[in-house]
């Protein structure tokens, strides 16, 4: 396997950068950097050296690296290894922890591996998903990001999570719900929702999720699906124009959830 790198960058924001790296005789040298990276090797296994010690990181672990932390990368006994890592602005990454903690938060934690195979199974999949939306702020985004700051960053001792004490009101309740039927072609974000309730993204979601029994984005998902239904009961409805119609990204998107949800095609319901 040859040598090779790509960066991509989510459209919606210059506070992330994505990379995957495929490495069979390239080494990192020590060396630190200015933002966060979470790093996960999916293929092969690569040694890490950091604060004095040796580490193998393989499938199922995590690096997490603050800035600042001096360290390198190799593989593990000349082994080659495919690696993806989440580079995050430092105002980023504080932002979540702000939400998390309900408070300004200055965190602080060395450099860790992290032995957690849900929550590396979870990265990848996270990865995977902003690069196909090319968007940070979509909704399963922003969901998926809270759901695994909490236990990662709690397993470091790095924030302490406000507690979550109770679910939305019936009047918040309405409120979300009328503003996602009224908006359904467009992007609705979490930001969106939780700022209708006038309360952080990360107690919307648990909130939300402890008065409907699902996240606001499997909620949502249901609704669109549901309203498709509908419009597809109208003869000549076009597959692409129902997608659209009801905001999805597009219509291999609105097949996909559709034959998920259901079990057929849409253009046989």
């Amino acid at each position: 396997m040859k040598d090779s790198i790509q960066y991509h960058r989510v459209a919606d924001t210059s506070d992330l950068i994505l990379s995957e790296g495929f490495y069979s005789e390239f080494e990192f040298r020590p060396h630190y950097h200015l933002d966060y990276h979470i790093g996960l090797v999916v293929e092969g296994v690569q040694k890490q050296r950091f604060k004095g010690q040796s580490v193998l990181l393989g499938p199922g672990r995590i690096s997490v690296m603050p800035p600042g932390e001096i360290h390198d990368g190799f593989g593990h006994e000349q082994s080659e290894y495919c690696m993806r890592t989440f580079r995050i602005a430092p105002a980023l990454l504080n932002e979540y922890f702000d939400e998390l903690t309900g408070k300004e938060t200055d965190p602080f934690f060395a450099g860790a591996m992290v032995e957690n195979e849900r929550l590396a199974a979870s990265l990848v999949k996270l990865y995977d998903n902003i690069q196909r939306v090319d968007d940070l702020t979509t909704l399963p985004v922003e969901e998926t990001w809270f759901k695994l700051c909490e236990p990662l960053f709690s397993q470091l001792n790095a924030v302490t999570p406000l507690p979550v004490l109770g679910g939305l009101s019936l009047h918040q309740l309405q409120i979300v719900k009328e503003y996602c039927y009224e908006n359904l072609s467009c992007k609705i974000s979490l930001g969106h929702l939780a700022a209708l309730c006038d309360i952080s993204r990360y107690q919307f979601l648990r909130r939300f999720e402890q008065s409907v029994g699902v996240t606001p984005h499997n909620w949502l998902t249901q609704l669109r699906l549901e309203k498709a239904c509908l419009l597809l009961r109208k003869s000549g409805q076009k597959l692409a124009h129902v997608a659209v119609t009801v905001g999805f990204y597009d219509q291999s998107h609105f097949i996909h959830a559709f034959r998920k949800w259901y079990g057929i095609n849409p253009s046989k319901y």
